[in-house]
């Protein structure tokens, strides 16, 4: 998929990347997989605010993703290619034998009137889905799950996969696409392939009000806040964070400050992702 470049006739347009959408072959969703999507602008259930820069933007409907491939051993044809607004890849349309319709992440190579299948009995091939333990070692994978039957959690954004490295014992080692590499259980299903819409990492918005449209409110920097709002705030002009190391709006260490503590899940950890990596 390529990237659509603007002359610059206006101001907003003068940096401005968009997609080509020349892979979607259907503009209107299919209505018995839509949920209405209420916007609570980063409020919580007492009107509170619990996430700042939220609020406004286009509204949008929730397309429910079929992330537990549970209909196993029946051919699917892929009906259509969609665009999904919550979600940087794009989604395939699944038309099943028995005439059930799925949403699912749409990987590289898939195109509409190819047949899908999960299951252990599946070909390694592009949007199939498969136990790791019936995956051969090298594939890459996406769509990952963690837990048996939980459905995928991991390698769900545009452009990501993960690489099945060895099998020992009911473990499978998946280099993620952080570059950590972690033991995930051999039960446990993957799809083949890597997911769509790559070039995704290459658009830029161009102008302030496209990240309005997308529902973002802007960030204020906390050395242009008083003291009383921001660690960093206050100073004589232009000052300085004004401290060996930058700070949350709460006092807590920003940028560096590892804050990933969960000794259950550390075992399964083989080999923790890189800093070069993390850049």
């Amino acid at each position: 998929m390529a990237v659509k470049i603007y002359k610059p006739k206006t101001p907003g347009q003068r940096h401005k990347t968009s997609y080509t959408f020349e892979e979607i072959t259907k503009t209107r969703p299919e209505r018995s997989l839509v949920v209405h999507k209420n916007n609570n602008a980063g409020r919580n259930s007492l009107g509170r605010v619990t996430v700042r820069h939220r609020g406004g933007g286009s509204k949008r409907q929730i397309r429910i993703v079929d992330f537990r491939r549970d209909k196993l051993g029946i051919p699917a044809r892929v009906s259509a290619i969609e665009y999904d607004p919550n979600r940087t890849a794009r989604l395939a349309l699944l038309t099943y034998a028995d005439g059930e319709k799925r949403y699912i992440i749409a990987p590289i190579g898939v195109k509409v009137g190819d047949t899908l299948m999960s299951g252990p009995s599946a070909e390694i091939r592009p949007g199939n889905n498969l136990p790791l333990a019936n995956i051969p070692i090298g594939t890459t994978v996406h769509a990952i799950e963690l837990q048996p039957g939980k459905g995928a959690q991991i390698g769900r954004s545009a452009g990501s996969s993960a690489q099945l490295l060895a099998k020992e014992g009911k473990y499978a080692h998946l280099r993620m696409p952080s570059g950590e590499v972690r033991l995930v259980l051999q039960e446990c299903s993957a799809s083949i392939g890597q997911v769509g819409n790559v070039e995704h990492s290459n658009i830029k918005l161009g102008k302030a009000g496209r990240k309005r449209h997308m529902g973002l409110r802007p960030e204020v920097r906390g050395t242009a806040m008083s003291p009383r709002d921001h660690p960093h705030g206050g100073g004589e002009g232009r000052s300085s964070v004004g401290m060996p190391g930058p700070k949350t709006p709460w006092g807590k260490p920003a940028l560096g400050y590892k804050t990933r503590i969960n000794k259950r899940t550390d075992a399964m950890i083989v080999r923790h992702r890189s800093k070069a990596k993390r850049k």
